[in-house]
């Protein structure tokens, strides 16, 4: 990726999701970590990468382990 940084709207499009869920999530305390400059939000992408690398399952009933690509 050519940016170290993703932004609120960025980010929401990355995953399909609302900016406002992203929001929402910061104030839930929820979410992947963010970097507040002045007041504006910005994104990792390296910490972008590790919560969907966090969040990877291999079925809907996984125990909520990290899937590690079907390898036991």
């Amino acid at each position: 990726m050519d940016k170290p940084f993703l932004n609120q709207i960025d980010l929401s499009r990355r995953w399909g999701i609302s900016p406002r869920t992203l929001e929402r999530w910061r104030w839930l305390g929820e979410g992947p970590v963010f970097v507040k400059l002045g007041g504006r939000v910005a994104y990792r992408f390296e910490d972008i990468e590790a919560y969907e690398q966090a969040h990877m399952r291999n079925s809907t009933s996984d125990d909520g382990q990290a899937a590690m690509g079907g390898l036991s």
